[in-house]
């Protein structure tokens, strides 16, 4: 290993002569040869070699009793080989002697040997390694220019001057170097002395070493010389730089420590409980590194407000909201598909679309590991479990639960948060909801969003949950108050509403559309059943009485003649009502007058039933037709009348309060029994001496739709034919006016108004067979469908040969003359 050391610089120094002689110090053949690491002996040159391995300090040993004998020194390609080869030495190497030998104090038997360069060799091949190498030499002579070769003597001046002051800039440079640079005298030693001694790669020393001609050599060494002081005048640019940044940075430091030994004499130092505790939940976080340091500058802007000072206040509440925030802190989810099932079967009845989905988003969660959440709008009429179905879920998969209701929200700021430079800003309503959740994955509800104020003076709401309910874009939510961006892609959001008309389309298309329809009676009874009663019981101090409880027939006239909903509120209220009647008899008379709940007990409970269910009233009049209806509180039954009139013919009279496209039906019903007279057997001239009048009753109700097509199409057909009607038959279906039977929606509320009426037999279009299939066969039961394709069908089936009793007579006066 090579030092530079003040001995070898007063030894270079000191020398003088001619050193051509030196360069006569070797000879052709058998060598010691010492292998050195990162070091490259150079002609002429007297350098210290730290001796170590066993097999150098073999050489010393030999030679240092005979110091004029002469050995060989080759550099190693690689410094991490012990026991080099032939192919592990380069080429070229130098003649050498050893001036002193060095016992270096220390554990081990390192020693230092100063060695004086003599003339160049090329190893020819290796022929011991042991005690130490030794190997076959050939002298490398080189090419000395003349003492008047003036291009030879310029480049040496030329190097002597870059070369002091390069050794002048360079900081890892002794000063005794430059000194000794000095005072050599000689080219040649100066020239082997700046190869040997400057701080260039090995590489680099190893061709200055291979170069045989003198003036190559010092001209290849000024090139390098002039690269390495564009390097350092490089260095030292930045070097000057980075020491006034330094200064920069400690005056800062010191002002700032400054500050905080105020800060800490007035009692609001880095001791202050608000600034421990805010940077002790800062430590905890699990934030990206934007998001800390963000935090970070910003607690540094505290520490520069006056405590009494109202911005003191505002800027403490930011970093306590930032700090409070659940900052990539998830809950782990429960995706054991049987336990979600039977949690979300057992808070509520039916939904089975809405569970489905909810199963199969966390079927792939549990198949990929990770995945951006759904987002899910559902819609129906109020009062059927929309919102509460969001606390089943988060129970069913063990997340948090949040909800927000949206309903007359007028302000964007709401959502978005108010920007700090108002006075009393906070966050909007979506990062307060996931701060009180406590994770960034809860379930969030956010409920009524059809209800949403949209384009006001204060903004459009609507369009700020855009960015909300975006899965490519809420992965950057930018809340205004927060100023940094929050990754929602993690929340389950499961929006509610009741009409899908009031949300904008944007908005509607970044949504998972679920219908959740009207439940049936069918369904409310077993809600009722399952739910409500044991609910109320409990609400009312009724659960002690186990003996009590409603039976079958009771709970279905609550249902139909108490209530007249879609959703279970007002069948809730109804319970609640009539077991608090019990609850006072109970109280008052010390027990309860019944304990098993009978319809006659049900109008003592809640009075007269305010609401009636239509039931199949016969066949006995001619035009008079049931037809079958959706409303948003289930299915009913409607009869279609017809009734004729003599006068001057081809007058239509509608009543009913019927909308355009139940009035349009009938218009077309109307013309298809015309063009098809003749089928019926009907005189064509029957339409121009008799009135057509239709009415629907119920007229308080509004009416409309073309699901009643075919049924007036029979009614029109019955009463001009005098036909009955088949018994326990009702229809539904839109007709064309070719007499096409088009399908409708609503067949499964439809079909359970009908078995409440008594029907036995429903026509429709066949078209709508695949929504058959899809109900369950419960429903079905004691009901046979027929699936027609157009009127005729119709007709062929609902209209029987017998003729009611005291027909109408259509005589027309032609005839009787």
């Amino acid at each position: 290993m090579r030092t530079n050391n003040n001995n070898t610089f007063s030894m270079i120094a000191d020398y003088e002569g001619d050193v051509t002689e030196l360069f006569k110090g070797g000879v052709d053949g058998e060598v010691p040869i010492l292998a050195t690491r990162n070091l490259i002996l150079f002609p002429t040159v007297v350098s210290p070699i730290l001796i170590g391995r066993p097999a150098s300090l073999s050489l010393v040993n030999a030679l240092k009793d005979n110091q004029d004998r002469v050995f060989a020194v080759f550099a190693q390609k690689d410094a991490n080989v012990d026991n080099p080869t032939k192919d592990d030495l380069y080429e070229y190497g130098v003649f050498a002697k050893i001036l002193r030998v060095l016992e270096m104090p220390g554990p081990g038997n390192n020693i230092t040997i100063i060695v004086q360069g003599l003339g160049r060799c090329t190893l020819e091949s290796l022929k011991k390694t042991r005690p130490y190498l030794k190997g076959i030499v050939t002298i490398a002579p080189e090419e000395i220019p003349g003492e008047n070769d003036a291009e030879f003597n310029t480049a040496v001046e030329d190097l002597k001057t870059v070369g002091l002051d390069f050794i002048k800039k360079n900081e890892d440079i002794p000063d005794e170097a430059q000194f000794a640079l000095q005072n050599i005298s000689n080219p040649i030693v100066m020239l082997n002395f700046i190869c040997s001694s400057m701080p260039f790669d090995l590489k680099e020393k190893v061709l200055l070493l291979a170069e045989n001609s003198l003036k190559e050599r010092i001209m290849k060494m000024l090139r390098i010389l002039h690269r390495e002081m564009k390097f350092q005048e490089i260095k030292q640019s930045i070097r000057s730089k980075t020491r006034e940044d330094l200064d920069e940075q400690q005056r800062e430091y010191f002002l700032q420590q400054q500050i905080r030994n105020i800060k800490e004499e007035l009692g609001n130092g880095e001791g202050s409980p608000e600034r421990k505790e805010l940077i002790e939940k800062a430590n905890g976080k699990k934030w990206p590194e934007d998001i800390q340091a963000t935090f970070f500058k910003e607690l540094d802007k505290l520490d520069l407000l006056n405590p009494q000072g109202p911005e003191f206040s505002v800027q403490l509440t930011y970093l306590q909201t930032m700090v409070n925030l659940p900052w990539g802190e998830y809950t782990a989810d429960d995706l054991n598909l049987q336990r979600a099932q039977k949690v979300l079967d057992k808070d509520h009845y039916g939904m089975e679309k809405v569970k489905e989905r909810i199963l199969e988003y966390m079927a792939v969660l549990s198949l990929r590991g990770d995945l951006k959440s759904p987002i899910i709008c559902l819609y129906g009429p109020p009062g059927v479990g929309k919102t509460s179905l969001g606390k089943s879920i988060a129970e069913a998969m063990k997340r948090k639960y949040v909800r927000v209701s949206l309903g007359g929200m007028h302000d964007e700021s709401e959502i978005r948060g108010h920007r700090r430079t108002y006075i009393g800003a906070m966050p909007g309503r979506i990062i307060k909801a996931i701060q009180k959740a406590d994770s960034s994955n809860p379930v969030f509800i956010l409920d009524e969003i059809d209800k949403v104020t949209q384009n006001t003076i204060n903004g459009d709401p609507s369009s700020a949950l855009l960015e909300v309910l975006d899965p490519e874009q809420n992965n950057a939510f930018h809340d205004n108050y927060l100023d940094v961006d929050y990754d929602l892609s993690k929340v389950l959001f499961i929006a509610t509403a009741n009409d899908l008309n009031t949300i904008p389309r944007p908005l509607l298309d970044r949504m998972e559309i679920i219908e959740v329809s009207g439940y049936i009676t069918e369904e409310k009874y077993e809600i009722a059943k399952r739910h409500l009663i044991p609910k109320e019981k409990e609400n009312t101090g009724l659960d002690t009485e186990k003996h009590l409880a409603f039976n079958k027939a009771s709970i279905e006239k609550i249902i139909e003649q108490y209530t007249r909903e879609s959703g279970v509120r007002q069948l809730e209220k109804q319970i609640n009502k009539s077991l608090r009647k019990l609850a006072f008899m109970k109280a008052k008379d010390g027990a309860l007058p019944y304990e098993k709940i009978t319809p006659n007990e049900i109008e003592g409970l809640l009075g007269k039933p305010p609401f009636y269910r239509d039931i199949y009233q016969g066949n006995a009049y001619a035009g008079v037709v049931t037809g079958l209806a959706w409303t948003s509180v289930g299915g009913e039954i409607l009869f279609i009348e017809t009734s004729l009139s003599k006068g001057k013919g081809a007058k239509l009279t509608l009543t009913g309060n019927l909308g355009d496209v139940m009035k349009e039906s009938a218009v077309l019903a109307l013309e298809y029994v015309k063009a098809h007279a003749d089928s019926l057997k009907i005189d064509y001239r029957i339409f121009d001496h008799w009135n057509i009048h239709i009415h629907v009753p119920e007229g308080a109700t509004p009416k409309d739709g073309p699901s009643a097509g075919i049924t007036i199409a029979t009614s029109i057909a019955s009463a001009l034919t005098q036909r009955k009607v088949r018994k326990n038959t009702a229809m539904t279906g839109e007709i064309t006016l070719r007499g096409k039977v088009l399908p409708v929606g609503g067949i499964k509320e439809k079909i359970l108004a009908a078995k409440r009426a008594g029907i036995t037999d429903i026509l429709m279009c066949k078209d709508n067979k695949k929504d058959i299939e899809e109900i369950p066969e419960i429903y079905l039961k004691g009901v046979s469908f027929h699936y027609v394709e157009n009127v005729q069908d119709v007709w062929h089936f609902a209209l029987t040969d017998e003729v009611v009793d005291n027909p109408v007579s259509f005589v027309i006066e032609e005839d009787k003359k």
